[in-house]
């Protein structure tokens, strides 16, 4: 089954776009293919860069509990 698609409009620094239409050009795909990929991997990434709530609250505990061993070993 196909995703559905769903149209929407934006607006972008026109050199972007000139080098955007280049790319899919030499890569013989369309903009939108380009497009959706950014746009994946932007929320991929900005997703991972988020570290879970109860992840850095252990962080911080350990953090605050061995930090004179941390910095030990450090050296």
């Amino acid at each position: 089954m196909k995703p559905q698609r769903e149209k929407f409009a934006t607006q972008v620094d026109s050199a972007l776009l000139s080098d955007l239409r280049a790319l899919a050009n030499q890569e013989g795909r369309q903009i939108q293919a380009l497009v959706e990929e950014a746009l994946s991997t932007l929320i991929d990434d900005r997703k991972a860069a988020n570290a879970r709530s109860h992840v850095m609250g252990a962080y911080q505990k350990s953090h605050a509990r061995y930090s004179g061993l941390y910095k030990k070993l450090a050296k």
